[in-house]
């Protein structure tokens, strides 16, 4: 193989067979259960980097299930993980703290493409008789539980569509060969053409528990404010650059 045909085929690794495909990545069926929480806000400005800025009079977490049955390149999957409700230069949207799936391709796509911090592990959601249950297994510990009584009021669509057209923020970190950072960035990325089919809230419950390397107990869940359930399509854009920690 020339150097040019290395040059023209790479996109991804290995080279000649690519752990995820080129996009666009459309998500058809996307559930989600999201607990949204009241934590420390000491503990959640340590994990939140600059220039993001967090409202101190409201630390926010918002935990997430989301159970992706059908997704172009990346198939039948699981996922689940903490989002910040953060600003950059004034502009509201969200930042992702952790996630944590079951599938090699969204694993390395998510890392390589956008940053998105994405660990192996073994979440689920399905329905239990009459509740909505998401639970997260690191290995064989069990770190987070969250339930929700099943579609119990149905949400204004409205305000939920414009949370999910805002920006989400990703810290995008790539090695150098010696180990120093070969790319360090602040990405903002969008989702585009958001079908958003329902959404219900109802009574809603969440347990994190402490695990040295699936850590999501550390912004510990102090307060229940709510739980939401909704169903959407959209396809998943790619990012930008929108701040350099090198430059």
């Amino acid at each position: 193989m020339q150097q040019s045909d290395v040059v023209k085929n790479a996109f991804a690794m290995p080279l000649t067979n690519p752990a995820y495909p080129k996009g666009p990545y459309r998500f058809i069926g996307r559930e989600y259960l999201v607990i949204s929480y009241r934590t420390d806000p000491d503990k959640l400005r340590a994990v939140v980097p600059e220039p993001l800025q967090i409202d101190p009079a409201n630390p926010i977490v918002k935990y997430e299930f989301m159970r992706m049955p059908d997704s172009t390149g990346f198939g039948d999957y699981t996922e689940s993980g903490q989002v910040i409700p953060a600003s950059f230069n004034g502009q509201k949207g969200g930042y992702s703290h952790c996630m944590f799936l079951n599938d090699e391709g969204p694993i390395a796509g998510g890392r390589e493409l956008w940053g998105f911090p994405k660990k192996l592990a073994n979440p689920s959601l399905k329905v239990e008789i009459d509740t909505l249950v998401g639970t997260l297994d690191y290995g064989s510990v069990r770190v987070a539980t969250a339930t929700m009584g099943y579609k119990y009021t149905a949400m204004d669509l409205a305000p939920l569509q414009a949370s999910l057209v805002a920006p989400n923020y990703l810290l995008k970190i790539i090695p150098h060969v010696d180990g120093s950072p070969r790319i360090c960035e602040l990405v903002d990325y969008r989702l585009e053409n958001v079908d958003l089919k329902w959404a219900f809230s109802g009574p809603s419950g969440l347990t994190l528990a402490s695990h040295a390397l699936a850590p999501v107990a550390e912004l510990p869940a102090l307060e229940i404010i709510s739980g939401a359930h909704y169903k959407a399509d959209f396809t998943l854009g790619l990012g930008k650059v929108v701040h350099d920690y090198l430059a």
